[in-house]
C-alpha cells in the first residue's frame, strides 16, 4: 500500500497513513511514497486525483452498459480515451464493468476487453460493483423492465430512451424516488444540445413562457431536401436513409411521434407535471408537398416540424407537435439539414436560441457521459435530483381545437368558374376570414392550385369549414398548415 506525505515548500510537514490528505492550494504539494516509506513514487507539484487513480486508491464507480450499438460504442470510446480526465473532474475512478448486447461479435469503432462483453443482462443488473446503468437499447420493452430492476437494485440509471420515458416515465421516476436513485436522460432530447440541463439549472430563475423547437433532425433534413432539391417526400426520405439519417422505418419521425415524445419530456420538465402522451396533439409532415414549400417561400415563410410548449396564463398551457409556417426573419427558419434548434422565452432572461446536432454517435454519447459525471458528482455528496423542477400545481391543457392561429391553406380544385366563391363561402360561414389568396398555374390534370392565407381563426372553426369544403366535388385535395408568427 502506498503512503502519502504532505509537504510544504519548506520541508516535509507530515508523513504517514494510507488515506490521502485533503487537497490544498496553499503552497503544498503531494509526495507519494512506496510501501517502505522511503522511496518517492511521485514528488513535486502533481495532480492528486491522478495519483489516486494510478494507485487504485480513488473511490471506484462501476458502470454497466446495456446496448453496444452506435451510441453505446460512442460512450465507450469517450470513456476509454478520456477516462483519466473525466475521473479527475469528478474525483472518482470511472470504470466500465460490463457491456451487454445481443451481438457481442461484430466490430465496433472502439476495441474493448472481451471479458467485459456479455449477453447476460441479469448478471449486469445484479452485479454489486456496478453503480450506474446506462440503457441504450431503445423501445419500451424490455427497456422498462431493465431500468426498473436496475433502480430496485440500488443503481442510478442513464438513458437516451425518449419513448420509454414519455410513455412510462411517471412510473419509473416514482420507483427511482422510492429507491433514492436517479434517472438522467439528457441524451433523449436534442442530442448534443444540453437543453435539459439548461432548463433545470441555467434557466431555473425563469418561468418559461414558450419553447418552439425543431427536435427531430430526420424531418428537418427531409424538408430541407424537398426545398433545395425539389424532390417529394418519398425521394427525400430515401436519400435520408442512404445517408444514415433516417431509420429503415422512419414512420415515428415522419408522423411527428418522435417529436411528440421529446416535447412531452420537455414540457414535464418545464411545468413540473407529467403530461400524458395522448393529450399532446401530434401531426406529421407526410402530406406536405414541394409546392407547399415553394408557396410558403413566396409568402416569406419556411415550413418546419415544430414541438411547441406555450404558457397562455398562470393556469393554462399548450403543448403541440405540428408542421408550421415560420417567418423567414426568424432564426428557426434558417435551420437546415439534420440539425436541431430551440427558441426559448423566459420571463426574466427573454428570448434565447440553441442550435446543434440532435443525433448521431458522438453528440448523443456526449450527453450520456455528461449525465454520468452529474450522477457521480451528486452521489459523492449524498444528493439526488428530481426531474420535476416546476411548481407541480394543477394546470389546464388547452386543446388544439381551442387554439387561435392564422392558417396557410392550399387547395387543388377543378379549373372552372365559381370554385373560389364556393370555397370562400364555406370559410365565411364559419367566420374564417381570408387575408390573401393566390391562384397558381394550372397543373396537367386540369386542376389549379389555390393558396389562401387567413386572419386569426379558431382551430375548431377552420376544421369545420374544411370539412364543408371537402364535400365540394370540385375540390380534389387540400392542406392546412398553422402559422407561427
Amino acid at each position: 500500500m502506498a503512503q502519502f506525505g504532505l509537504a510544504h515548500l519548506n520541508g516535509v510537514q507530515e508523513v504517514g497513513g494510507s488515506n490521502p490528505p485533503a487537497p490544498t492550494n496553499q503552497g503544498y504539494s503531494i509526495l507519494l511514497f512506496d510501501s517502505s516509506g522511503y522511496n518517492f513514487i511521485v514528488e513535486g507539484w502533481v495532480n492528486l486525483q491522478y495519483i489516486l487513480i494510478k494507485e487504485g486508491l480513488m473511490r471506484r464507480v462501476g458502470i454497466g452498459l446495456i446496448g453496444f450499438g452506435t451510441i453505446g460504442s460512442g460512450v465507450v470510446k469517450i470513456l476509454k480515451e478520456r477516462g483519466r480526465e473525466l475521473s479527475e473532474k469528478v474525483g472518482c475512478d470511472l470504470r466500465i464493468k460490463r457491456i451487454v448486447d445481443k451481438d457481442i461479435t461484430s466490430a465496433r469503432c472502439v476495441k474493448v476487453d472481451r471479458r467485459l462483453l456479455s449477453t447476460n443482462v441479469d448478471g449486469l443488473l445484479t452485479d454489486p460493483e456496478i453503480d450506474v446503468v446506462i440503457e441504450l437499447i431503445g423501445g419500451i420493452h424490455p427497456a422498462k423492465e431493465f431500468v426498473s430492476r436496475a433502480l430496485k437494485e440500488g443503481k442510478d440509471v442513464i438513458t437516451a430512451n425518449k419513448a420509454l420515458l414519455a410513455e412510462k416515465g411517471e412510473e419509473l421516476f416514482k420507483i427511482a424516488s422510492e429507491q433514492g436513485r436517479e434517472i438522467l436522460f439528457e441524451a433523449s432530447v436534442c442530442g448534443g444540445i444540453p437543453i435539459l440541463k439548461i432548463l433545470k439549472e441555467g434557466l431555473c430563475a425563469n418561468r418559461i413562457e414558450s419553447l418552439l423547437g425543431i427536435v427531430n433532425g430526420t424531418t428537418n433534413y427531409i424538408l430541407t431536401q424537398m426545398e433545395e432539391e425539389g424532390c417529394e417526400i418519398e425521394k427525400a426520405l430515401e436519400k435520408a436513409k442512404k445517408e444514415g439519417i433516417a431509420e429503415a422505418d422512419a414512420s415515428l419521425d415522419i408522423q411527428g411521434i418522435d417529436s411528440q415524445h421529446k416535447i412531452c419530456l420537455l414540457s414535464s420538465l418545464i411545468f413540473g407535471n407529467y403530461l400524458r402522451l395522448e393529450n399532446i396533439f401530434c401531426e406529421g409532415i407526410e402530406r406536405i408537398r414541394v409546392k407547399d414549400l415553394e408557396y410558403a417561400r413566396d409568402f416569406g415563410y419556411a415550413i418546419k416540424l415544430l414541438g411547441i410548449v406555450r404558457r397562455f396564463s398562470e393556469k393554462e398551457i399548450g403543448v403541440y407537435v405540428y408542421p408550421a409556417l415560420i417567418p423567414q426573419t426568424q432564426l428557426l427558419s434558417k435551420v437546415r439539414g439534420a440539425f436541431n434548434a430551440l427558441s426559448i422565452k423566459g420571463d426574466v432572461v427573454g428570448e434565447l436560441f440553441f442550435y446543434g446536432k440532435g443525433a448521431g454517435m458522438f453528440p448523443t454519447a456526449s450527453a450520456v457521459v455528461a449525465d454520468l459525471l452529474d450522477i457521480v458528482s451528486r452521489r459523492s455528496k449524498g444528493k439526488r435530483e428530481d426531474i420535476r423542477r416546476g411548481s407541480k400545481e394543477k394546470i389546464c391543457l388547452r386543446k388544439i381545437e381551442d387554439l387561435e392561429k392564422s392558417y396557410y391553406i392550399r387547395f387543388l380544385a377543378v379549373d372552372q368558374p365559381g370554385v373560389l366563391a364556393a370555397i370562400a363561402r364555406c370559410l365565411g360561414e364559419q367566420k374564417v376570414s381570408i387575408a390573401s389568396v393566390i391562384q397558381k398555374e394550372r397543373e396537367e390534370s386540369k386542376v389549379v392550385p389555390i393558396v389562401m392565407m387567413t386572419h386569426y381563426a379558431r382551430e375548431r372553426d377552420v376544421q369545420r369549414a374544411l370539412k364543408e369544403i371537402d364535400r365540394l366535388p370540385v375540390v380534389k385535395e387540400r392542406l392546412a398548415i398553422r402559422i407561427e408568427e
